[in-house]
């Protein structure tokens, strides 16, 4: 069995990259934007965290949570929220030709990728870095020509509050993750 080194840090602030299973395009669709509005939102309601920033893609969503004090364990979320999605989606998106013995023995859907991609944020020109990112991913995926397009992201909260401005992000190149200290 594999063992996964995460930092956990109580209180700690993350960016996630979370995938389908085989890439599939759902995630912006309706039932499941809602499907997964309500996971996100039950998961939230019974185990708090901030959720700092977000883009939903057709196949995976980037996002920035910061957890309480009291509280390290964000693939504990991450699991409940996959796993309520998973039940109210199933009907739409199970294939029984995808189930691997792996798949029926860790109890898997065919909705989501295993594992998730995790970093812990270290400092503001982290987080600046990844919001970046975040933002910028619909352009990158050749999904919109400008960042302002992309419905489902928090771009649009944080321009309408100065943050970053309106026309950010359009016809540029990709905005690059830089890990200086």
């Amino acid at each position: 069995m594999s063992n996964y080194r995460r930092a956990r840090t109580y209180g700690g602030t993350y960016f996630f990259t979370v995938v389908t299973y085989k890439r599939q395009q759902f995630l912006t669709d309706e039932p499941f934007r809602s499907i997964l509005r309500d996971s996100i939102e039950t998961t939230r309601n019974q185990h708090p965290f901030t959720i700092n920033s977000w883009v939903l893609l057709p196949d995976h969503l980037h996002c920035i949570w910061t957890l309480p004090d009291n509280d390290h364990n964000f693939s504990k979320h991450w699991g409940i929220i996959k796993a309520r999605f998973s039940k109210h989606a199933k009907a739409f998106l199970h294939n029984n030709k995808w189930i691997t013995s792996s798949k029926q023995k860790h109890r898997e859907s065919t909705i989501w990728q295993r594992r998730f991609w995790e970093h812990q944020i270290r400092n503001e020109y982290d987080y600046q870095n990844h919001m970046d990112y975040i933002h910028y991913n619909p352009v990158k995926h050749k999904l919109v020509d400008r960042v302002a397009d992309w419905p489902y992201s928090t771009f649009h909260r944080y321009a309408q509050q100065g943050i970053y401005p309106k026309d950010w992000g359009g016809n540029i190149d990709i905005v690059n993750i830089d890990y200086g200290e």
